[in-house]
């Protein structure tokens, strides 16, 4: 059973749609579910390709005073599925005083009632699990499993948040006779995220999970690409007891980037996407005084040893390669295949032919689309490009055209045999790419990795605890996995990329997101038992002995 929910006078009324999948042809299926997924119920998105996805400022859905539109397409067919208005300066001024109302009463609202929203919040995650995949399919193009994950990784950090009066404990000490010191976690004000097109629900819920816990308000700009999924959270949140105003969603491409950074009563960033936007709002909001954690580019590596379980390995590396079209930040771009192991390549390129290209809806689909022909074309010619520059193509995903969805951006996965002086292997290719780099020893393999300027994740694929043991202690990436790949650290721990990957050193959820979230306010109080009876003032300087 398909649950869809329409909204009818205000209110939501679910409407149950049967269909048996075993018995209806794959494409009767797949027409069904897009037809489903088109029929939004939400306030703020549509996918028919008339009505515009909206602003939301201070509980309303508007389109403001926009005169200029950006078309979302469906990566897998190029169909206009809604338009997104670019901010004007007159809407972001409105999200940022309406913010700051909101601020006002959201800072001072108890630590329960906080806990209270987010944990109704989780529970309307739950219930709309599958609408939010259908819009991140529609959108972003994944397969709804993966679709699915997407929207689970980013509640999870809403389910820790939900512990925030434990998280936002702090220290308490007796320093001297009745003298304590102790430690205020408070919030910062207003507060900004800029989220990329790759996790629609994820990311989005990372910075509504932690900056509104901790008691900021949040303007929150999605991707122009694929702005449905933020849309539904944000109106899920809001029925879970939030505060008009405290959550801000505006649309579009720069110029909202720029106000962000700039506008003075913004406290802080975050931001996850490329190294260019990166690093200009990492130098931005940080000379306009804001505190600012930029993520950036990766390039992941994943070393194969030869006395790994070949089987299991070789699973895991397509997975991580191939998954999300490789359109994660933490996907594994670069397999450094280490003596003997060298001899799975050919295992690992048939593993990788079995994979199907397709439509997301499609139960069999495997890999989808890139997010845009543009995407495509760059993937593509990097690509070409280890050919050009005397390296091998082992497996080609160029041309894939699955039936029905001809015009759609597919790359299928493809697998290089390069060198670390290539371009497929310098860039971020950001698409479903396996790079192959081989090395005659860990410490080679090590080496190499080493050089590399990202610094995201990394993993060995090895049964040795020795191996595993100086792997993890010499290893320069700030996520480490040992058989696992990719290492992304669940939320009750710190999200800890490091070198070119991150800017600000901060982190995006766990105990180091609290920190990033609020302000440190040490406070030392002194209530002398004496002061009842002892009149008499002392000029010398405290020693508190």
């Amino acid at each position: 059973m398909l649950s869809h929910t329409l909204r009818t006078s205000g209110s939501l009324r679910t409407l149950a749609t049967r269909r048996t999948f075993t018995t209806t042809p794959a494409r009767r299926a797949l027409a069904d579910l897009e037809a489903l997924a088109a029929t939004h119920p939400w306030s703020g998105t549509a996918t028919d390709g008339q009505r515009a996805t909206t602003h939301l400022i201070g509980g309303e859905y508007t389109t403001g005073d926009s005169t200029h539109w950006i078309d979302v397409h469906d990566p897998s067919t190029q169909r206009v599925l809604t338009r997104v208005p670019e901010s004007t300066p007159q809407v972001l001024k409105r999200a940022v005083d309406k913010a700051e109302e909101a601020f006002d009463e959201w800072k001072d609202s108890s630590i329960l009632k906080r806990q209270a929203v987010m944990l109704k919040f989780q529970s309307l995650i739950r219930e709309h699990h599958d609408e939010i995949a259908r819009s991140i399919v529609l959108e972003q193009g994944k397969t709804f499993a993966d679709a699915k994950g997407d929207v689970l990784r980013g509640l999870q950090v809403v389910e820790n948040a939900c512990g925030i009066p434990s998280l936002l404990l702090a220290d308490k000490l007796e320093v001297s006779k009745d003298m304590d010191t102790f430690v205020r976690k408070v919030p910062l004000g207003v507060t900004a995220a800029v989220c990329p097109f790759n996790f629609p629900a994820m990311i989005p819920l990372w910075a509504m999970g932690m900056s509104i816990a901790c008691g900021n308000s949040l303007i929150l700009k999605p991707s122009e690409r694929d702005p449905g999924a933020t849309m539904i959270l944000a109106e899920l949140l809001e029925q879970a007891g939030l505060p008009k105003g405290v959550l801000q969603v505006v649309h579009g491409t720069i110029a909202p980037v720029k106000f962000i950074c700039e506008e003075p009563r913004i406290k802080a960033i975050s931001f996850v996407g490329g190294d260019k936007a990166g690093q200009y709002i990492y130098e931005t909001g940080s000379k306009n005084g804001k505190r600012v954690q930029a993520n950036l580019g990766a390039k992941n590596h994943c070393i194969l040893m030869p006395d790994a379980n070949a089987n299991f390995a070789l699973n895991s590396i397509v997975g991580a390669a191939f998954g999300a079209a490789g359109q994660r930040c933490m996907a594994l771009s670069t397999l450094v295949a280490v003596g003997e192991s060298q001899t799975w390549i050919d295992g690992l390129v048939e593993r990788a032919k079995k994979l199907k290209v397709g439509n997301g809806f499609d139960p069999e689909t495997e890999v989808g689309p890139l997010i845009t022909p543009a995407a495509k074309e760059r993937v593509e010619s990097l690509i070409q490009s280890c050919a050009d520059q005397g390296g091998k193509i082992l497996l080609d995903g160029r041309g894939a055209k699955p039936k029905g969805y001809e015009k759609g951006n597919f790359v299928g996965p493809t697998i290089l045999e390069a060198t670390t002086d290539m371009d497929c292997y310098t860039q971020e290719i950001f698409g479903p790419v396996l790079t192959i780099v081989k090395a005659d020893t860990l410490d080679d393999a090590i080496a190499l990795i080493n050089r590399n300027r990202y610094g995201n994740g990394s993993s060995v694929f090895t049964n040795s605890g020795a191996t595993a043991r100086r792997f993890e202690k010499e290893i320069q990436a700030g996520q480490v996995g040992i058989n696992v790949s990719p290492p992304v650290p669940l939320p009750m721990f710190s999200w800890s990329g490091n070198k070119g990957s991150v800017l600000g050193g901060a982190s995006l959820y766990g105990p180091r997101g609290v920190d990033f979230w609020t302000q440190n306010k040490t406070v030392t109080s002194y209530w002398r038992a004496e002061d009842a009876i002892d009149t008499r003032a002392t000029t010398a300087m405290p020693t508190h002995h």
